[in-house]
């Protein structure tokens, strides 16, 4: 039998806080990965607090076996030490057959769940993870004296979990987003590429042969065009996503060098509606910041077609010309989509503001 409609915004715990009607929007362009148990990154990130939408401390993949404990240590000390101004602070735990996420979940709720904004999940599989995560962690929330849920947050890396990406994404008033983790989906799917994210030069389309009059093939060059292994995947993402008021991410992009392949990649992924992506590196932090943030012509065009739309107090229905180009309904609530997003982000990057606010409609 599923749940009880009137039982979904009920906490599951005694004491638990009561769950989220609606998730925020926060900006979330860039969220940046690193290791607690590396001193290096640790050091690192007070520095990065309050530069970078979403700092991630990572406890899964990445992080040895036998620097497990030390890494979940050290982000315990991070999150108490450090001052993340507008900063989130999120974690990826270790995947749910993992003998560590246990001990995750209990020590960091119960610890640092007040400076916690979304935990991270690997590996989900289905609807039953959320709801095994979602009770674990009302308990520990009840148990901690949070009065704030903390919200879930899904990678999509399993052929399973992208058919039943629909469920996973309303399993709980907790979940926050998906994330596409396009090294292990590509695993589970036996796709033959090892690359972690990007598309591939063998997965082509090709031009026609040019023929004679008569219907004979000519010889000679035929152009290629590399196609992107990932559009059906983020597509049906985003769209599972949107239908369930949570946000799309792309993941990871394995090749830091290749900073053109990366900024391509992240720019797919925003057109096609997500909000943000992983950063490996700090160059690619730079890269998803700018990205996932509307450009200036955009929101000036965005914000012509809102005032046209609504001119004389007008009720944005109907339609109108501008530049030689219809726009309508459909147009303005694309347009409201870059004008709220342009909003958000101007709130936190000075610089942004600056440029958004020099716009004229």
């Amino acid at each position: 039998m599923s749940r009880n409609a009137k039982d979904f915004f009920r906490p599951l715990a005694l004491g638990a806080p009561e769950p989220l009607r609606e998730i925020p929007a926060r900006p979330s362009r860039a969220i940046h990965f690193f290791d607690p148990s590396n001193e290096k990154m640790a050091a690192k990130v007070p520095e990065l607090a309050g530069t970078v939408d979403v700092l991630l401390g990572n406890l899964e993949d990445a992080v040895r076996s036998d620097r497990k404990e030390a890494a979940r240590a050290g982000l315990v000390k991070i999150a108490r030490d450090t001052d993340f101004k507008t900063s989130q602070l999120w974690t990826r735990v270790n995947a749910l057959d993992s003998p560590w996420v246990l001990d995750d979940l209990t020590t960091l709720v119960t610890e640092i769940g007040d400076k916690l904004d979304v935990v991270m999940i690997p590996k989900v599989q289905g609807a039953e993870d959320i709801a095994y995560v979602d009770r674990l962690l009302a308990q520990l929330e009840a148990r901690a004296g949070l009065t704030e849920p903390l919200l879930v947050h899904a990678i999509l890396e399993t052929a399973r979990g992208v058919v039943d990406v629909e469920e996973i994404c309303g399993a709980s008033p907790r979940m926050q987003g998906l994330s596409l983790g396009p090294a292990d989906l590509a695993a589970d799917r036996r796709m033959k590429t090892t690359r972690v994210g990007g598309g591939h030069p063998g997965y082509v389309v090709r031009a026609d042969a040019r023929r004679t009059s008569d219907g004979v093939d000519v010889e000679g060059e035929r152009a290629t065009y590399q196609q992107d292994l990932w559009h059906y995947t983020i597509a049906r993402m985003v769209d599972a996503c949107a239908a369930h008021g949570i946000y799309p991410y792309y993941g990871p992009f394995g090749d830091i060098a290749d900073v053109v392949a990366c900024e391509d990649q992240f720019r797919n992924a925003y057109l096609l509606g997500c909000v943000g992506a992983w950063s490996l590196h700090p160059k690619q932090i730079e890269i998803a910041q700018r990205v996932f943030s509307p450009s200036v012509e955009d929101i000036a065009h965005a914000r012509r077609v809102v005032a046209a739309m609504q001119h004389d107090g007008g009720d944005g229905t109907g339609a109108v010309m501008l530049d030689g180009k219809m726009e309508d309904d459909a147009s303005l609530k694309q347009c409201l989509v870059l004008v709220e997003l342009a909003e958000q982000l101007a709130e936190r990057d000075p610089e942004l503001k600056r440029l958004y606010d020099g716009i004229e409609a």
